[in-house]
């Protein structure tokens, strides 16, 4: 894989202050953008990477031996399904290695606007974790709304940049798409290189979902996206599909780093309430096949809901689609519903998801035939943590159905027919041991691949990578500054 050929001039020593708004404490290591003096920092000071392209080099001192870190990210807890969780998890897993993480998010608002609205920014602290929120304008049902919530997030995000700390490093997470230009705005003046977390690629996935029509605005759309990709010091995808698609934009392969998204729940078997292992097994009724998360218009599931109903296996008792989650197309996947064979059970509580996880024999992956590939799931890597067999509704050259090939995790039918996907649900659920099987494999890979702990040392390499230290020598674990919990 190539090098980074773009060398940047040696950064000033940096004076340290503290940050204007009201809440933020100055901890250990943080460095602003005010410069204390005029001599260039000596090359002999800085940590460089190996190898270490023309000119680039650490912009912090030799005893600054931790990261801090701004996670700008859309979505964050308490949103339940989504990016929300995965960005939570990454903010833990760098506190844990003793960085210091600030995040900016919107107001909790996905995938339903459960938690009200607020007018005015306010901070809040989750697991020793400051999180700034920003208020924004709620709205998914119609392309307006849509661009009117990510505009005013946008908007916020632009009022509150100047009045941010100066990090190490900014970690942008995509969606929100325009709301990556006060990300980049805000790392050129301040000097400091920011990363794309990639989580959806846009502006494909407005395109194939027809909330944009082609024209001036796609093509708009499209030259910001690679303006964004030319910015980024680093780019970090979560699939071998997105790592294509971009390369194929002529994204320099050294500028890309992919890496699947950790799981959310813990790897292995879920526990029910009451504290006892729960087993298809031994739950009453039909065998349970869950489907869980974001309910939109991607995934198809009017259609398979549907089919579903129509199929003899359904008709007979003998299997039961439980639908889990929220989302825009929810109003449409309840219209499709007719029988008791189908469960909408909406948004569930930490506690009752684990239990439907623990009472399910497969986990359900489904997606539209005519819908280009722009996410890839995260309930995928939490059915394979569970040790849950995955029957996937998806195209067979998509970045899902390969996952299960090369896992062993699961089976793939066709989302172009819908009926496929009933009938062989009932063939496989009559083998016990060929689902106890799968889902050990899909157990196996994700103790590889998605392991929270195993994400954390990629993730941290980026990082290093982005600053200019060396990936071969971690920063020392370092006491982390908590903030007081006040409004903005």
């Amino acid at each position: 894989m190539g090098e980074d050929p773009a060398g940047i001039p040696p950064w000033r020593t940096w004076a340290r202050i503290p940050d204007r708004l009201p809440s933020w404490r100055p901890g250990p290591g943080t460095i602003t953008a005010l410069p204390a003096t005029k001599r260039r920092f000596p090359r002999e000071q800085a940590t460089l990477r190996s190898p270490a392209p023309p000119g680039r080099v650490s912009f912090l001192r030799a005893g600054d031996r931790h990261l801090n870190i701004q996670l700008w990210s859309y979505n964050y807890e308490p949103e339940p399904t989504g990016i929300g969780p995965v960005s939570a998890v990454f903010a833990r897993l760098m506190r844990e290695r003793g960085h210091e993480v600030q995040v900016v998010a919107a107001h909790p608002h996905y995938p339903e606007p459960r938690w009200g609205t607020r007018r005015r920014p306010y901070r809040e602290r989750r697991d020793g974790i400051s999180v700034l929120r920003l208020p924004l304008a709620v709205g998914r049902a119609t392309t307006f709304e849509r661009v009117r919530q990510e505009l005013t997030f946008t908007a916020a995000q632009s009022l509150a940049s100047p009045l941010l700390p100066t990090p190490d490093v900014v970690v942008a997470v995509s969606p929100s798409f325009p709301a990556l230009a006060p990300a980049m705005v805000n790392a050129s003046v301040r000097r400091r290189p920011w990363v794309l977390w990639l989580q959806d690629i846009l502006p494909e996935g407005a395109a194939s979902t027809g909330l944009v029509e082609p024209g001036k605005l796609l093509r708009s759309a499209q030259a910001f996206e690679a303006l964004a990709y030319r910015s980024a010091r680093r780019i970090v995808v979560i699939s071998r599909s997105f790592e294509r698609n971009l390369l194929a934009k002529g994204v320099p392969p050294w500028k890309l780093r992919r890496i699947y998204n950790p799981a959310t729940h813990e790897l292995g078997a879920a526990a029910s309430p009451a504290g006892e292992a729960a087993s298809p097994a031994s739950t009453p009724g039909p065998p349970r096949l869950l489907s869980m998360g974001n309910i939109g218009h991607s995934q198809g599931l009017t259609e398979l809901v549907a089919a579903f109903e129509r199929s003899a296996a359904a008709r007979a008792g003998e299997l039961r689609l439980v639908i889990v989650g929220a989302g825009v197309a929810s109003t449409d996947v309840r219209a499709a519903k007719r029988t008791d064979s189908v469960e909408l059970r909406g948004l569930l509580s930490a506690e009752e998801l684990r239990d439907e996880l623990g009472r399910a024999t497969l986990g359900v992956v489904s997606q539209r035939p005519d819908v280009a590939e722009f996410n890839l799931p995260s309930k995928l890597m939490n059915y394979m943590a569970r040790g849950l067999p995955v029957l996937a509704a998806v195209r067979a050259d998509s970045e899902v159905a390969g996952l299960l090939e090369e896992s062993g995790a699961g089976w793939v039918t066709d989302c172009a027919d819908p009926r496929e996907f009933a009938a062989r649900a009932a063939e496989v659920v009559r083998d016990r041991s060929e689902l106890a099987r799968r889902g050990e494999a899909g157990l196996e890979y994700a103790r590889e691949h998605f392991a929270p702990e195993r994400s954390a040392e990629l993730y941290e390499r980026v990082l290093l990578e982005a600053v200019g230290l060396s990936a071969t020598r971690r920063p020392a674990r370092a006491p982390l500054t908590r903030g007081a919990r006040r409004t903005v």
